[in-house]
C-alpha cells in the first residue's frame, strides 16, 4: 500500500461475523472500515466524538469493496488505513483488510466521505479545523 501515513488496526475475526460456510460475511467488512478510519482520525489526536461535538460530521458518500481470499473465524487480520484523496471539503480513505500471520490480501476498499456541518451542510476543513486539515495534509503527504 503506497502512502504516507499508514494506520493499522488489528483484531481477531468474531464467529457472529462469519456465515454457514465458516468465512466472513461479506458486508461485515464494511464495520471493520469504520475501525480503520476512526483509529486513523485518532491518529491526529481527534476522536469521531470530538469532531461531532465541535458541530462537524463525515458521512459516507461512497463506498467499494473487492474480495481476494476470504477471511475465517478467529484469523487474526489487520486493517491496513490510509488517505487515498484529499480537498478541504472531501476525504476518501482506502483500505486493506490482510490476515496477520500470513500477510494475505484479502479485501481492499475504499470510502468516500464529504465534511459537513449538524445540518449536512457541506464546510471547508481548512477553515474550520485548520490544525486538523493540516495534519490530514502531511498524513497524505501534502503538508
Amino acid at each position: 500500500m503506497n502512502s504516507y501515513t499508514v494506520h493499522t488496526s488489528r483484531f481477531h475475526v468474531r464467529y457472529s461475523e462469519t456465515d454457514q460456510m465458516g468465512i466472513v460475511y461479506h458486508a461485515n467488512y464494511l464495520p471493520w472500515f469504520e475501525v480503520g478510519r476512526t483509529d486513523f482520525l485518532r491518529g491526529a489526536g481527534v476522536t469521531y466524538r470530538q469532531l461531532e461535538e465541535q458541530g462537524f460530521l463525515l458521512p459516507v458518500t461512497d463506498a467499494t469493496l473487492s474480495y481476494k481470499q476470504p477471511a475465517r473465524y478467529d484469523d487474526e487480520i489487520e486493517v491496513r488505513t490510509r488517505i487515498g484523496e484529499l480537498t478541504p471539503v472531501r476525504l476518501t480513505f482506502a483500505y486493506e483488510i490482510v490476515r496477520a500471520y500470513d500477510e494475505e490480501l484479502l479485501v481492499t476498499g475504499e470510502t468516500k466521505h464529504v465534511f459537513t456541518s449538524k445540518s449536512l451542510k457541506p464546510v471547508r476543513l481548512s477553515r474550520s479545523l485548520p490544525e486538523l486539515y493540516a495534519w490530514l495534509e502531511a498524513a497524505y503527504g501534502k503538508g
